[in-house]
């Protein structure tokens, strides 16, 4: 039995009883969908199947130190603003956000380059260590921010019909969606120099592609990077799950963790149920599956309902990389920025690496050192340590039981050779390891594909899983794996056009937000 924490508002489009909407799994775009919902009278009912809500967005705890599990990066926090906003609520009443300038530091082998968001700035740094590309920035900014306005506003959209491309807004942004070349090319319209192009850059790779195979358009990234700014949320981003989750509670809604959801139960092709670890089934008008989709298409769904995506065609889907994950709690504090990028020498070699299945011997990795912005996470004097590695996903086959001492002592060894913490292995306190093993079996990620579907252009806007699935009735999907795509602010914008099909479906018109840069439908 499930109990209500309050009740759901009342809204006078429905007659009796509210539609019952059942949310499985309590990621960004589960809980952004259900905040939306409960408050707009749904009687929502979200199922976890962890201790904590998030996903791969929750806390991690080691010792008396706490690390987001996975993104750590809030860029577009104008989404998330607008989030609150269509609650009728503030994200600063929830959360504390601090704008973070420099915004991170690539390291390549011989030198250091800070990233801000400040335009003089960066344009200064530009100067101090690539003379004569200030022009190319100024360019980069002026011709990003108009395709960006084209792109932005399109990913509000659901596309779940071909028709879907008559719109004209979206037929003006098709030069921009589908413009040729890739990223790399497309910053060489700016920068001459590959290292700087690299710069702009390295965030593809979280993409399921190398900037030279990935599609321009998603030059988008790195300018709303430099546009917007980059936040870090006291406490760690995990903190806007949580205030996610009071939200929808607040409204009526319920959250349950330590929930696990075995399989959807279905009445011919409807979605209508949900069956719990343990036998329990509860019934629900609405299905929103916000699990891994992979996960979902092979594990939660009877095989024998599924064509368009049964087992054997996800299986032919294209991909992202995984990721080797490091938590370090540390007795000691130092000086790296809060974000760190180290580029490999062989940068291409490495990609392609990833790509090919293949564990690199020389690696780039993301190294985060948040307890210089947040005292909060870590004991005094003492601080955390997050390193993530991009590595082949597990269709390589790659035995992490075998590599995984041997990549840890590999990465603290790099850790020490290509940072200030050239003493780390001296200080660790406490250690936490995520392997590519780990997030399929511990984190239901498919194949340990930790950004989900590759953004390719045959897996993009129409051709990615719809929001509305296309196989089963009453079923919607949220998060990565769906339109708009991976990334935060995207994640969330999957909840915000689920949370409208649904409630276009009950004659529901959602609420519209002032917000200029979201330019969504809502």
């Amino acid at each position: 039995m499930f109990t209500m924490i309050g009740s759901p508002m009342q809204n006078k489009n429905f007659n009796n009883q509210p539609p019952k909407i059942g949310i499985v799994g309590g990621g960004p775009g589960g809980l952004a969908c259900g905040m939306l919902l409960a408050h707009n009278g749904f009687d929502v009912t979200l199922l976890e199947k962890r201790e904590d809500v998030g996903g791969r967005n929750a806390l991690l705890k080691a010792g008396n130190f706490r690390f987001d599990v996975g993104p750590t990066f809030l860029m577009m926090k104008f989404v998330l603003d607008e989030l609150f906003k269509l609650c009728g609520r503030k994200s600063t009443d929830y959360l504390k956000f601090r704008l973070l300038d420099p915004m991170y530091q690539l390291s390549f082998p011989d030198f250091n380059i800070l990233m801000s968001s400040n335009k003089e700035k960066m344009k200064n740094e530009l100067n101090r260590v690539f003379p004569g590309n200030e022009k190319g920035l100024e360019h980069f900014y002026s011709r990003e921010s108009k395709r960006y306005q084209k792109i932005m506003r399109n990913l509000y959209r659901d596309y779940s019909s071909l028709l879907s491309y008559l719109s004209p807004k979206l037929i003006a942004a098709l030069p921009s969606l589908f413009f040729s070349g890739s990223i790399y090319d497309n910053l060489g319209r700016y920068f001459e120099d590959e290292r700087l192009r690299i710069c702009f850059t390295f965030q593809s790779k979280y993409l399921g592609m190398s900037p030279w195979e990935c599609p321009a358009a998603f030059t988008m990234i790195p300018f709303v990077e430099h546009e917007f700014g980059i936040y870090h949320v006291i406490g760690g981003l995990n903190q806007i799950s949580k205030a996610m989750a009071t939200v929808i509670e607040e409204e009526g809604g319920t959250v349950l963790t330590n929930r696990e959801v075995e399989k959807i139960v279905t009445r011919g092709r409807t979605a209508n149920g949900i069956q719990l670890k343990g036998g329990d089934t509860v019934w629900f008008d609405e299905l929103v599956v916000n699990a891994d989709f992979g996960y979902a298409m092979t594990k939660l769904i009877k095989p024998a309902l599924l064509s368009k995506y049964s087992p054997n065609n996800i299986r032919k889907k294209r991909f992202s990389c995984s990721t080797f994950m490091m938590y370090l709690g540390v007795n000691k504090k130092y000086t790296a920025p809060h974000h760190n990028i180290i580029i490999a020498e062989d940068y291409r070699a490495n990609l392609d690496d990833i790509y090919s299945g293949s564990l690199s011997k020389e690696y780039s990795f993301y190294m985060q050192n948040a307890s210089v912005t947040d005292d909060t996470l870590a004991p005094p004097g003492k601080a955390t340590i997050y390193l993530l590695v991009p590595v082949p996903n597990n269709f390589s086959q790659i035995d992490w039981g075998r590599e995984k001492e041997a990549f840890t002592e590999n990465l603290l060894e790099a850790v020490e050779k290509r940072t200030p913490m050239d003493d780390i292995r001296d200080h660790i306190e406490v250690e936490e390891i995520i392997t590519p093993y780990q997030w399929e079996h511990d984190y239901n990620v498919y194949e340990g594909a930790t950004f989900n579907l590759a953004h390719n252009l045959s897996q993009m806007l129409y051709f990615r899983p719809h929001n509305r699935f296309e196989e089963l009735k009453n079923l919607y999907l949220v998060g990565g794996g769906t339109h708009p795509g991976s990334g935060l602010p995207t994640i969330y914008i999957s909840g915000l056009v689920t949370a409208r099909l649904i409630m276009k479906k009950y004659g529901l018109q959602a609420t519209k937000s002032r917000n200029a840069h979201a330019c969504s439908h809502f």
